[in-house]
Parts: C-alpha cells; structure tokens; sequence
C-alpha cells in the first residue's frame, strides 16, 4: 500500500534528522535517542503483527489501559520530583518516564471504542457530556500537575473526535461562547502568572526580551540566520553557545535549521505532513470504525505536536514545552509515537 511507503518514509526521515541534530549538539543525549529509536522499532515490529481487532473488540484491554494511565498520572502527582517547575517524570535511577504520553494513547483508544459506536448520534448532548467526562479525569491531573502543553493535546484529541463525528454547528457555536465566557475565569484562576506572561509575550513579543520571551526570540533568531543550507555540522552559534534553549527537546527544530538550512526544515516539514496524510489514508482504507478511529486519533495527537511545537518556536503560540514528534529528544515521547504507529502499520497491513 503506497500509504504505509509515506508513513515509513515521513517517520524514518524525522527520527535521523533528530539523531543527526542530537549528535551534534550533545553525544551523550545521541546515544540515549538512538537507544529510544531501537526499543521504538522493537515496538513497531512487534506490534505490527499483534491482530489489534481481536484486542478491541475486548474492551477490558481498552479500560484497563485508561484507567492505568489515571493511576499512574495520580502517582506521578503525588509522588514524582519537580523537575522545571512540574512534577511529570516518574523517576526509575537513571531513567525517567513520562506517564502523559500513556495517556495520550489510553484516550485516543477509548474515545476509538467510544465513538466507532455513538458517532453516528454525536448530535446528543449526553454523547458530548460523555466524552469530555471521559477526558476530564486525565485532563484534571495533568492540569494539576501541571502540564499545560500536554494537557491541549489531550482537549485536542476530545475536539478532533468530536468535530470530525459531525457535531453540530449549534453546539460548536455554544462551545465557543462558553469557551469567551470562561476564558476570563481560566485566565485569572487557572493560570499561573509565568503562563499570562507567555500569552501576552505572543501578542507582544519584543516585551521582556531577556525574559518570557528570551526562547522564541533566540529560536527565531536561529532560523532567520540559517540561510538556505545552514551553518553547518557542529557550526550554528544560537545552537552551540547555548542562545536556544533547550535545543534537543522542545526547540530541536530550529537548532536543526540553523545547522543545516531552510531547505532541510521544509523538507523535515514535507516529511511530517507525508507520514500524517499517510496515518488518516490508511484509516480512510480500513473497514472497520475503531481502526479508523485510531488513525483519527493518531493523526490529531501528531498534528496537535507538530502545530503547539513549530508554533512557540516561531512566536506564533506561548511557549508549553510540547515536543516535536520522533525529531525532540526524549524517550517517552518516542515509546508512545513508535506504539502509535505500529497499531497503524498493523491496520494498513490488514485493509
């Protein structure tokens, strides 16, 4: 099938420009991504022979898998170190998990069970209640934790479903007044002054340069000054003298840029949209609803990254620490992508 060609073309390409990026920004962080990409494909091999129909039409696998991924974000809560102001990282010695990544998978799972069987009646408000009460106990920990980049995937994911179920336009016009109403009570009771600072230094961008702003700045500096093929290997100044902040995870993009050009970035973005188009034709082939669910699911959790990510590197978004699916450095992230994929493999191979 010339889709699964894209999909092993778009990721493949994505995850050796991140480790070509790694190696030269930190060797040691290369060799810890390289050991994450080959548990990830040991992952999408095995995976991708597993008969995921069997298991779904099960919902027990589904339900614990969720309510797994609530126990351990209430662990994670209670029990984890702050690590840059957020306790998301259980720590195992020298390894650190990321429970919000499970989840991420348990709700786009869930809501596949959920919706191959109330989409064609999503017009009901109990179905719409339904599903955010399904969101919402692993969008309140993640909230709490807190995780505010991780924690719009997940409102993503739950909008993705519900809008492409076919909700009606009356209810995506009161979503929206409600969304004006309680915007000012988020914005004075739900965030923390640091996140009202990024929000207003998106609207206001040259204000507290040195500050909030300082990592949009020094990345946009980083791509503007890249040129069409880079600086070269080991050679972008905003990269190696540590202007970019946190190169290898959240802003590894323009640290790519900077390093190997315009060009490359474009085509590292050709590359993202030919696996995602890739994952949503594989579901548009599959005969079953929960197959193309889960390919829905995928797709809008990859998109949500990608959109969070190339935005706050460019000062479009706030700055939320979202990383870039299989290019950021980061173990947790790269498990839950190549297990993503792997189910999608599976269903393509099988449509």
């Amino acid at each position: 099938m010339q889709a699964l060609k894209g999909l092993y073309f778009g990721a493949g390409f994505i995850v050796l420009a991140g480790l070509l990026e790694l190696s030269s920004i930190n060797i040691h962080n290369f060799y810890q991504q390289l050991m994450w990409v080959v548990l990830g494909l040991l992952v999408f091999f095995a995976f991708s022979y597993f008969d995921w129909q069997a298991i779904f039409q099960s919902q027990w696998f589904v339900r614990i898998f969720y309510f797994g991924s609530i126990g351990l974000l209430l662990l994670t809560y209670f029990t984890a170190p702050e690590i840059r102001n957020t306790r998301s990282w259980l720590v195992f010695g020298p390894f650190r998990f990321q429970p919000v990544e499970m989840a991420k998978v348990a709700l786009i799972l869930f809501y596949a069970m959920y919706f191959s069987r109330k989409h064609l009646s999503i017009a009901r408000l109990s179905n719409v209640v339904i599903s955010f009460l399904i969101l919402l106990p692993l969008a309140g920990v993640v909230f709490k934790l807190p995780d505010y980049g991780s924690m719009l995937v997940l409102i993503f994911i739950w909008l993705g479903f519900i809008l492409v179920s076919g909700l009606p336009k009356k209810w995506i016009v009161t979503g929206a007044i409600l969304f004006l109403i309680l915007s000012p009570l988020v914005w004075t009771y739900g965030l923390k002054p640091y996140h009202r600072a990024r929000i207003v230094g998106v609207i206001n961008p040259e204000q507290n340069a040195l500050g909030i702003n300082y990592s949009a700045i020094q990345a946009k500096i980083a791509i503007g000054s890249a040129g069409l093929w880079g600086k070269g290997y080991h050679q972008g100044p905003q990269t190696q003298l540590g202007f970019v902040t946190e190169p290898e995870t959240d802003f590894i993009f323009p640290a790519f840029v900077e390093e190997w050009g315009i060009i490359p970035g474009l085509l590292l973005i050709i590359a993202f949209i030919t696996m995602n188009i890739s994952i949503l034709r594989i579901g548009l082939y599959s005969s079953q609803n929960k197959a193309k669910f889960i390919c829905l699911g995928t797709s809008i959790v990859f998109s949500a990254h990608f959109l969070l990510n190339i935005g706050m590197v460019t000062g479009l978004t706030p700055v939320v620490g979202v990383p870039f699916p299989f290019l950021s450095y980061g173990g947790s992230n790269i498990l839950m992508s190549f297990f993503l994929i792997s189910i999608v493999n599976a269903i393509g191979r099988r449509a």
